[in-house]
């Protein structure tokens, strides 16, 4: 069993299934996680098919992990189901907001994370995949989602079949703040990030990319405005079609 401080991001799966019975027991044991007003507000949708993993593969820029993986989970902030029981229980439900769909995303999220906790303390190796939110309507489509259903996560799943070096972590003074926010200097941007920057990895990065800094990777190639503000715009579109704007 690897400790918090061990866990690495896993890209590529061995080809030895992940039994039902396990995937549905940590399934269940994640839901003891932290939920407003002990409502749920999520669903996880799971894709062992090959042919479904290959539709589902161009909405996470056909990244190999999506298919390599054994199991695909998408996990979305639910308000469907507690609006359904609303009212088939003479209730009116108002869930078809912004606010809503924040208290649903923050559940979603926090399931996700309490599952790849257990996953790994299992052996499973887990990767995020944050371009669920750059395409939802495509993930929406494919998985047939309804109003006030809307992915804010996937996992991909499955047994190790690398071992990479752990991932730079800047130091716990550059996160926290003691009463108040206390706002980044300079001087302070460079003592929290010149470790990382002086990674080699990171130095290789800045290299191949042509660019003079890390930063640099980050603001012109990797997440640039331009992408940001269309994909924010796909998102707002997304949410509209979903219910949750109007």
């Amino acid at each position: 069993m690897q400790t918090i401080q061990q866990r690495r991001t896993i890209r590529k799966y061995a080809q030895k299934e992940v039994p039902e019975t396990l995937l549905n027991r940590l399934l269940e044991e994640a839901e003891r996680t932290p939920t407003m007003g002990n409502l749920q507000l999520y669903s996880v949708v799971v894709t062992r098919d090959a042919a479904m993993k290959r539709k589902l593969a161009p909405a996470h820029f056909n990244q190999p992990m999506v298919e390599g993986a054994r199991v695909v989970l998408t996990i979305c902030a639910d308000f469907r189901r507690t609006s359904l029981w609303a009212e088939n229980r003479q209730a009116v439900p108002g869930y078809d907001n912004f606010l809503s769909f924040m208290n649903a995303a923050t559940d979603a999220l926090l399931y996700t994370q309490t599952f790849c906790n257990l996953a790994e303390a299992e052996g499973l190796g887990t990767c995020f995949l944050g371009t669920t939110v750059y395409m939802p309507q495509m993930i929406i489509d494919i998985l047939q989602l309804p109003k006030l259903v809307f992915p804010v996560a996937t996992i991909t799943l499955g047994w190790p079949d690398e071992e990479p070096p752990l991932s730079d972590r800047l130091p716990l003074a550059a996160i926290v703040h003691q009463e108040s926010y206390d706002d980044y200097t300079p001087e302070r941007i460079d003592a929290f990030y010149t470790e990382k920057e002086s990674q080699p990895e990171n130095q290789h990065f800045v290299e191949i990319n042509h660019k003079e800094t890390l930063a640099q990777v980050f603001t012109d190639i990797r997440y640039t405005r331009k992408d940001n503000e269309s994909m924010s715009e796909g998102m707002i579109e997304a949410l509209r079609q979903q219910g949750f704007l109007r």
